[in-house]
């Protein structure tokens, strides 16, 4: 027979206490997120009838999961950084919010300060000529109305032909792959890079260890993540996942999304191979300030 007493008013008030309801400290909106946290766990423990050694299995995988610092690669992996996309489409279909390029998931792995380029650069530090196969990336920037937006922001970041990325990957220079661009008057970006490698989550890791338990994969596409933004428009936080990848339509991070497929072009020629991807954005309209702002989520490198 099962037994329940997380729904008694005893347990309840238990709960109460332990999130510091009734106390004048603290943050009342932390201590209701945390009441509801322990309310629900206790459901949950019940429902499903978790033993013990399951729940104190489950404590050592977040201290795990913690110590290697794969958080964020597991809210991806599950899922639950889409479904925030996901619940924000639906709050701007309600407010009126319409057209533009989708958003997708940011990922664990931005890092702040890239240097800043106008209308043209070359991402990569040249350590892997010769190896990676060169890219050259472009595209324009438009307004809701589908004029070219001079002086936008792009910011993109990419892994290299290993799937790692600078910062993260202690073998590589300094903001290798990730560079900030001005648009040009015709609101265009260019950049010279090299094509990405897709990666898989550490095998020996906690996502991935978890993923095996669920019978998936922890396998993304070659991709390139980008922050757009210009002022009096909403930020756009997005990334195109390349076309011909294995897997395009089964990233681990559900990240892929009709509209957000780069097509990329191999070209060869005197000077050898190469390849080329256009892809443009279009920005919604601001409603306010506030709507020209990325996230304030914990980054690398915030304040640079």
């Amino acid at each position: 027979m099962t037994v329940k007493i997380a729904h008694t008013a005893e347990v309840q008030r238990f709960f109460e206490e332990a999130a510091g309801i009734g106390n004048d400290e603290g943050s009342p909106r932390l201590k209701r997120i945390v009441q509801r946290v322990l309310q629900d766990t206790a459901r949950l423990i019940e429902d499903l009838e978790v033993s013990e050694d399951e729940f104190w299995h489950a404590v050592d995988y977040l201290n795990r999961l913690g110590g290697r610092g794969e958080a964020g690669l597991l809210v991806a992996g599950l899922g639950i950084e889409h479904f925030l996309d996901l619940l924000q489409d639906a709050k701007d279909e309600q407010a009126g919010f319409t057209g533009g390029t989708p958003r997708t998931i940011e990922g664990p792995l931005y890092v702040a300060g890239a240097p800043i380029a106008h209308g043209e650069v070359r991402m990569d530090d040249g350590s892997e000529d010769g190896v990676a196969t060169v890219m050259y990336l472009q595209g324009q920037v438009f307004d809701p109305q589908g004029q070219p937006l001079a002086g936008a922001t792009v910011d993109l970041w990419h892994a290299n032909t290993r799937g790692t990325y600078s910062f993260f990957d202690q073998s590589q220079s300094a903001y290798n792959l990730r560079r900030r661009i001005v648009t040009d008057a015709e609101g265009r970006y260019r950049a010279r890079s090299i094509v990405p490698s897709g990666y898989g989550c550490d095998p020996q890791g906690p996502t991935q260890e978890c993923l095996d338990l669920l019978g998936r994969h922890g396998q993304r596409p070659a991709h390139v993540h980008f922050f757009i933004s210009a002022a009096g428009h909403r930020h756009l936080t997005t990334q195109i996942n390349l076309s011909g990848d294995k897997y395009l339509w089964d990233d681990f991070a559900y990240a892929t999304r009709d509209g957000l497929v780069g097509e990329v072009v191999f070209v060869d020629g005197p000077a050898g191979r190469h390849a080329q991807l256009k892809f443009d954005f279009q920005l919604q309209q601001a409603q306010g300030s506030a709507d020209e702002q990325r996230s304030s989520r914990p980054r690398a490198l915030q304040e640079a």
